[in-house]
This record gives C-alpha cells, sequence and structure tokens, in this order.
C-alpha cells in the first residue's frame, strides 16, 4: 500500500511514516504543508491519505475539498486538536472517512489506516481468499491448499497489491509505486525477480502459475481454483 501522510509537525510525521513502513510495510510520502500535500496528491494514487486538519499554505479542509473534486475515493483519515463535534461532522461531511483527536496512540492509527484501506478496496475482512490461495492480511501470511508458504517481506506485499485486484492487469510502474515511496526508480529493475519467485513458490507440479506476466503490460494474479489461465 502506498500512503500519503501531510502533517506540519515534523516528529509526528515521522513518527507515523515509521510505525507504517516498519509495521505493515507500506510506502510513505510525507508532505509538511497543505500545499506540498496536495501537489503530492496531484501526482500519485495513493491507497490512504492522513492528513491534519491544521495546516500551513492550505489548510487540511482546504486539501481535502481538492482531494474529492478530483472525484477519487482515496479514504481519508483526519488528524485533529479539535474536538468539538460540530467541527467533526463538517469534516465527515467535506468527505473525511475519519478522523482521530490529538494526542493519538499509534496502534490506533494503524488499526484504522487498515481498516480503511481494506474498506477502499471493497474488502470488508482482513483474509482474501481466491480459490485455494488465501492471504492473511493481518498476519501477513500466505497459504495455499492449506500449507504455509514462507515469502519475503517484498514478496508478500507484491502478492498482496495484486490479491486486492485478482483478474486485473496491473502494470510494473503501478507495483514500483505503491511498493516503494519517491525513490522507486531505485527499485524498477527488482519488480521482475519477485514476481519470479512469488511464481515459483506458488507452482506445485501441473499447475498453471498463478501470476502472468503480459508484455508491456503488467501482471496479473489468476482467478480461479488453481490460478489457471483464461
Amino acid at each position: 500500500m502506498r500512503v500519503l501522510v501531510i502533517e506540519d509537525e515534523p516528529r509526528v510525521a515521522q513518527n507515523i511514516a515509521a510505525a507504517m513502513r516498519e509495521g505493515p510495510g507500506w510506502a510513505v510520502d510525507v508532505a509538511n504543508n497543505g500545499l506540498d500535500g496536495r501537489e503530492l496528491s496531484r501526482q500519485a494514487e495513493y491507497d490512504l491519505v492522513i492528513l491534519d486538519l491544521m495546516l500551513p499554505g492550505l489548510d487540511g479542509a482546504g486539501v481535502l475539498k481538492e482531494i474529492r473534486a478530483k472525484g477519487t475515493g482515496t479514504p481519508v483519515l483526519v488528524l485533529t486538536a479539535v474536538a468539538e463535534k460540530s467541527s467533526v461532522v463538517k469534516l465527515l461531511n467535506a468527505g473525511a472517512d475519519d478522523y482521530l483527536a490529538k494526542p493519538f496512540d499509534l496502534g490506533e492509527l494503524l488499526a484504522r489506516a487498515k481498516a480503511l484501506i481494506r474498506r477502499g478496496k471493497g474488502v470488508s475482512h482482513p483474509v482474501i481468499q481466491i480459490g485455494e490461495l488465501v492471504l492473511d492480511t493481518m498476519e501477513k501470511t500466505i497459504r495455499l491448499r492449506g500449507e504455509h508458504v514462507e515469502v519475503s517481506p517484498t514478496e508478500y506485499r507484491v502478492l498482496e497489491f495484486l490479491g486486492h485486484r485478482p483478474g486485473t492487469i496491473i502494470s510494473k510502474q503501478s507495483l514500483l509505486e505503491h511498493l516503494y515511496d519517491y525513490n522507486w526508480e531505485h527499485h524498477s529493475n527488482v519488480i521482475e525477480a519477485h514476481v519470479s519467485n512469488l511464481r515459483r513458490k506458488l507452482s506445485g507440479a501441473g499447475d498453471d502459475p498463478w501470476i502472468e506476466t503480459l508484455r508491456g503490460r503488467g501482471y496479473r494474479l489468476m482467478t480461479g481454483e488453481r490460478g489457471r489461465q483464461a
């Protein structure tokens, strides 16, 4: 997953980013003012935006308005020191999906972030099942036909991203942008290796590959009981 954190307090922003990179293993971009945050939201596709309400340059309400004006359904979690009910109602009516009052617990923030991302992907349950392939997005584990499949953290992230969109062609650039932050260009040659390793680890005797490579287009996680190609 790729997350945008728009927060003007450097320590708070760094703590959030570190927790998301080290825990779920998400790619995180950080903006320290509303104008930079707005620009980043225009340049990339995010799975979640964490947005402080009080920001220099352009306040959180203004950033939220512009995000929603694009017609995007990206979940937005607002951080606010304003706890008055009327302010919260206005935020939710303006398009925010959830809010947390400062100071907040990082564990609660991560739990809410995961729930918002699942809802944004149309996944209400933390377990994704595609035929005999099961991904537990809470435990970060993979099982195939009931057997645990050992993968690296990055391999898991590749498969989870594809698992949220089974049967859909995902471009290499889209994978890179969601696996890494704005330094993704430095990792442009590793996607093929991760996909190759996943294909090998998910393959059994006589099985068709679970992950299909479409030259010049990207990758697709196959649907069906054994990942057979259509």
